[in-house]
């Protein structure tokens, strides 16, 4: 994760500009109006901020991710990567799950994997082979966003109603961000 080393302070100073009260700015100001942006609404101003998180996951969050299109993405791409050691992501049930349902999902992964192998030894091109290749693959992506997206991203990802693999990805995120940027996502 990539974060000013000031998000609070910058977001005041953007915001300032807005009633010409930069002369209101001192060493404890930050939160004070952060906290007042966030009571009013306001939260155009924390669009001066933005926040790098790489993340692994499986194919099937990041296509649940992408969809916030308020953001960049940089993804591992299956088309050019040509797999030699295959990784795949648990799903979040895998506990709950009987062993003959765990099984069931081990032998998928195993015949993915060994009919991606057979493509790619019989001269298909990596772009070719993974049609293969399931939504619980491991994938690394890369996303940039300003706060205010990542606030709204998080709302919606962080909620009951979202899928429980993106949930269980966005709480761990958010965790770190409450501790890194105090007062942004508290109410989260």
């Amino acid at each position: 994760m990539q974060l000013p080393i000031n998000a609070l302070e910058l977001i005041e100073k953007a915001g300032r500009i807005c009633h010409k009260s930069e002369n209101k700015i001192n060493n404890e100001s930050a939160k004070v109006f952060v906290t007042k942006i966030l009571e009013l609404g306001h939260e155009s101003v924390f669009e001066h901020v933005s926040l790098t998180i790489r993340l692994i996951t499986n194919r099937g969050v990041t296509h649940e991710l992408v969809r916030h299109r308020l953001c960049a993405f940089s993804q591992e791409s299956t088309r050019y990567v040509k797999y030699s050691d295959i990784e795949f992501i648990e799903p979040v049930w895998w506990n709950d799950w009987s062993i003959k349902q765990q099984n069931i999902w081990l032998d998928s992964m195993k015949r993915a994997e060994e009919s991606y192998r057979q493509l790619v030894d019989n001269g298909a091109e990596a772009e070719q082979a993974r049609e293969v290749l399931p939504n619980s693959l491991k994938t690394e992506i890369v996303v940039t966003a300003n706060l205010r997206e990542w606030r709204h991203i998080l709302k919606l990802r962080c909620s009951e109603k979202a899928h429980p693999q993106i949930r269980e990805l966005m709480n761990d995120c958010l965790i770190v961000l409450k501790r890194e940027v105090p007062i942004m996502f508290d109410e989260i």
